[in-house]
């Protein structure tokens, strides 16, 4: 049985979402009666769309059997995406021998957070989930596939991609991992370089060193951040094989789940035996199933933005305050870098996320009458591949722990309630990752000191003038100033302040990386300063509190909301590294709290 406070927010979701989703499920029905348009093009659109795929040409031209299309996100700069590079092979071969076709539909762009941090393309990045989900929209818009597979890992392919599949929600849709790269140096050890660097303790090269020994081969960083909780997302909503995310790249199991993840799009096709758009397996308890993870792991705070988006483009609506209300009744179960010390592949060891969906489903936390990929029930998700002599098969997997300092059940988790808090006052909506903060970090009352950029606040820090405590403020960070970057590259500075004993908290209208933790940040503030929020009101020494136990974000100076919003200077913000070309996104993209999406707040 459902427990009854997932229940209700779940049936609330239901009746707010009740006009879209209609609307987008009535959409979906027209589009799945006419059917794939391949038959229907003329004889030269169908040659132009067949005359270079060799072998398989004349199949695709007879139009009697399933073909795929492949959208990739496979480039050579990103490590996670580097392994895809074999996929369409391997997905072609295995599509042939069941008798089916597939093509490479296009290619979407993949940015790496990572390397952008701190650097003015970093003012793309969130964008970039929208241009990936548009250029899919292109890829599948030649209309002659019966199905997709769709290839990404990292922080905004995956929800891009989410948003163009449901899209074209009359497609079966299968997404499929690359897995994570083999454990490096402790993503502790390299943290604490990260700040020794930042306090002069150590030359660039040692923290070159370190980097390089922590990021050091293919398959996605193995801290839990944006990429990683993607991939718990693709499980827990059933577009995932089971237990495919935390399987390494270039090894036999995973090259075996990739080839049965294509036989399985083909047998959900309208021309296969288990017809199952996409539309049906990502309703409104889906999603729910999805936050309840995002919660019971500690995921990334980006997913309060990218689920939001995701599910609009699906018909349904999805407000902060659902998340709050799972996040109370939903317990911590693992703790996984930034929240720990272990990493994704020791998690994957512990028992991983079959494990992890078997405890919730046990709790009654989840919704466990699914539609998936795999067939019905979310059952089938506490299984675990298993590659054997009879080839790839799945195995009932761990009823316990194999590691309780990383993984716990629901009846005695690391803490009650959830990783994620949302924080309401005379200061905005905000939210806040409080799985990685300790318990004494997370109310901070003091004085304000306000920034409009987080090369200001390293000025500061290397002058010395970040004293005391403080609720350090970097505004006009939104999406519609400047593209809503990361602050990540505070933390190490943030950290020092906090290690010193100073009493410290960030608030910005701008968005923390899924890895930050440690230092309590109220982020995605809305309203944002260029909308005229009261984070543009505040000025230096107004006292600000931030309280995650209550959920509070208040001004408590009172003359502080009297006060004329700031205006900035935001015009060098508007050109360099590309951000010229994304003048139209930054005037027409919605709030934080509805998605930061140009498709419509």
């Amino acid at each position: 049985m459902v427990q009854s406070v997932i229940k209700r927010v779940t049936d609330r979701i239901a009746e707010r979402s009740s006009a879209p989703r209609s609307a987008y499920l009535d959409r979906m029905d027209v589009a799945r009666a006419n059917g794939p348009a391949r038959a229907h093009l003329s004889c030269s659109g169908q040659a132009h769309a067949y005359a270079g795929a060799g072998e398989d040409q004349q199949k695709l031209a007879s139009g009697s059997a399933g073909n795929l299309g492949i959208v990739t996100s496979y480039n050579d700069m990103l490590s996670a995406h580097q392994p895809f590079e074999r996929y369409p092979d391997l997905i072609r071969r295995t599509a042939r021998a069941a008798g089916g076709t597939a093509q490479v539909a296009g290619g979407v762009p993949a940015m790496c957070d990572g390397v952008t941090q701190g650097a003015p393309g970093m003012e793309l990045s969130l964008f970039s989930r929208d241009v990936i989900a548009l250029a899919a929209g292109v890829a599948l818009s030649h209309n002659t596939f019966d199905a997709a597979v769709f290839l990404g890992v990292c922080d905004k392919i995956v929800p891009g991609l989410v948003i163009a599949a449901q899209t074209f929600g009359h497609l079966p849709a299968v997404f499929i991992p690359a897995g994570p790269m083999t454990s490096g140096m402790p993503n502790d050890e390299k943290a604490k370089v990260r700040q020794q660097f930042a306090a002069g303790e150590c030359d660039r090269a040692e923290l070159m060193a370190a980097e390089m020994a922590a990021y050091h081969g293919p398959g996605t960083c193995t801290f839990y951040g944006t990429a990683n909780t993607n991939q718990m997302l693709m499980e827990f909503m059933g577009l995932h094989l089971p237990g495919a995310s935390f399987v390494p790249p270039n090894t036999s199991l995973r090259d075996a789940l990739t080839e049965e993840a294509a036989r399985r799009a083909l047998a959900l096709s309208a021309l296969g035996d288990s017809y199952t758009p996409v539309a049906q397996i990502l309703d409104e308890r889906a999603y729910v199933n999805g936050i309840v993870g995002l919660m019971a792991t500690g995921g990334s705070t980006n997913l309060l933005i990218h689920l939001v988006a995701m599910a609009r483009a699906g018909g349904i609506l999805l407000d902060w305050a659902d998340f709050a209300e799972i996040s109370s009744v939903v317990p911590l179960v693992a703790r996984v870098y930034p929240n720990g010390l272990a990493d994704v592949n020791h998690f994957h060891a512990a028992g991983g996320l079959g494990y992890t969906i078997h405890t919730l489903l046990e709790a009654g936390l989840l919704h466990p009458d699914t539609q998936t990929v795999a067939g019905q029930g979310l059952e089938r998700y506490t299984q675990e591949p298993k590659l054997t002599d009879a080839g790839l098969t799945w195995q009932v997997g761990p009823g316990h722990s194999l590691n309780e300092k990383i993984l716990r059940p629901a009846s005695d988790p690391f803490q009650q309630t959830g990783g994620l808090s949302r924080l309401t006052g005379s200061l905005g909506t905000a939210v806040m990752k409080v799985s990685a903060v300790a318990p004494e970090h997370r109310v901070v009352e003091a004085p304000a000191r306000v920034f409009h950029d987080q090369e200001e606040v390293k000025s500061a820090f290397k002058a010395g003038e970040l004293t005391g405590d403080m609720v350090v403020v970097v505004r006009f960070q939104g999406p519609k100033a400047n593209g809503m970057p990361e602050l990540h590259s505070l933390t190490p500075i943030l950290s020092i302040l906090q290690g010193r004993g100073q009493k410290v908290a960030l608030v910005t209208d701008g968005r923390m990386s899924g890895a930050s933790g440690k230092v309590p940040s109220a982020i995605h503030v809305v309203p944002e300063a260029l909308d005229g929020g009261p984070i543009a009101q505040l000025r230096d020494g107004d006292i600000v509190r931030v309280d995650a136990v209550a959920g509070v974000l208040d001004i408590l100076t009172e003359s502080a909301l009297n006060r004329a919003p700031v205006l900035a200077d935001l015009s060098g913000n508007q050109f360099g590294t590309g951000r010229e070309l994304f003048s139209a996104f930054r005037a027409a993209v919605g709030s934080a709290d509805t998605g930061a999406s140009i498709f419509g707040g």
